[in-house]
């Protein structure tokens, strides 16, 4: 069922909600979290099947925030909000309000939102494409348990890993690193196969790819090793190489679906690693809403010493840059260590400068 409310408030657009709901059959109200998406017109179809379709799993109240500030002072100066209410079959499993804000009202859609979100239930902020430097500061963000970014749509994909390093509050996160949980399933189950010493190892994916240079970092940051990146054609990440004791462990990817995992002293296999939709992301992220500690670390660990090579003009292959050294920068990585290390033992980590691009 759909409704659509021109020049309205929020009391008529809940007022509307339980009419809505009456008139379908369903007065009670079955939904776990209210899921707010910051868009703009040209973005919101997407996210919002994406998010209607991560409803399947998550029954949400869906409230898109679409700005129109108008571009003249007179635009400006009238403000109005018109709203789409849709129930049933024309939201998923849960509710859909899109919230159209013109003139000034746009520069305050926190009072907007705030009297639509579902009592005592969680609430996450989605920016699908351009979002705030700062999530957790945001006026929108302020109201959330847990904040969405992508680090993918912005303009500079690195830089952008750097603005969420700098800004990390306890809920923030990145689809830019929920794009690599298949990685590190994959990656964490072959290391328990195969108890060796890691010496270094080799990231491989697309230029501009923020979900390669955060699954380097991870690597980095939890073997302490050396990690060296390359730039593929793609789809998105191309290949992992492990460097053992024991011999190479390799995790390929060369048509963003299925990837060959070969081990020293093992047949190689295939196994399914495909892209997945923004729909899947969502749902993943939705599963939990505590602060992903793990994450927080990754993005912290030597993210602001990436270089931009990947902004560089050339359609030439670039050759492997070390990215993550424990033999180099030694005054920077003590300091960083000093935090880590117990008090008994400070034995700091050396990190060199680090280079990368960016996408999954």
């Amino acid at each position: 069922m759909r409704i659509d409310l021109t020049d309205t408030t929020s009391s008529r657009i809940n007022a509307g909600l339980i009419d809505a709901r009456r008139a379908i059959g369903t007065p009670a109200v079955g939904m776990v979290l209210t899921l707010v998406i910051v868009t703009d017109e040209g973005s919101a179809y997407d996210a919002l099947k994406a998010a209607s379709d991560a409803s399947r799993e998550h029954p949400s109240r869906i409230l898109a925030v679409i700005k129109r500030p108008g571009r003249s002072p007179r635009d400006r100066a009238m403000a109005r909000l018109d709203a789409e209410v849709l129930v049933g079959s024309d939201s998923g499993t849960g509710e859909t309000v899109v919230l159209r804000m013109h003139g000034e009202l746009a520069n305050h859609a926190e009072s907007v939102v705030l009297p639509l979100l579902l009592p005592d239930a969680p609430v996450v902020v989605w920016w699908p494409e351009e979002s705030p430097v700062n999530p957790a500061e945001d006026p929108l963000g302020r109201l959330a348990q847990r904040r969405i970014t992508d680090a993918a749509a912005a303009e500079d994909p690195v830089a952008a890993l750097s603005e969420r390093a700098d800004a990390y509050a306890p809920g923030d996160t990145d689809l830019a690193w929920t794009r690599i949980t298949p990685w590190r399933s994959m990656l964490a189950a072959a290391l328990d196969q195969k108890h060796t010493k890691i010496a270094s190892a080799t990231v491989e994916g697309e230029a501009y790819n923020p979900s390669t240079e955060l699954l380097a970092l991870w690597l980095a940051d939890r073997l302490r090793i050396s990690v060296e990146r390359k730039v593929s054609e793609g789809p998105g990440i191309t290949g992992v190489q492990l460097v053992t004791a024991d011999g190479e462990i390799r995790l390929d990817r060369a048509d963003g679906s299925l990837a060959e995992l070969a081990m020293p002293g093992q047949p190689d296999r295939h196994v399914a690693l495909k892209r997945r939709e923004t729909s899947e992301l969502i749902a993943e992220e939705l599963r939990r809403l505590d602060p992903d500690d793990i994450y927080r670390s990754t993005v912290k660990f030597g993210v602001g010493r990436l270089a931009d090579f990947g902004s560089q003009d050339s359609e030439e292959p670039v050759e492997a840059v070390e990215l993550i050294s424990p033999a180099k920068d030694a005054k920077a990585a003590g300091a960083a260590s000093a935090d880590k290390a117990p008090a008994k033992k400070a034995a700091p980590t050396k990190k060199s400068a680090a280079k990368g691009t960016s996408s999954s």
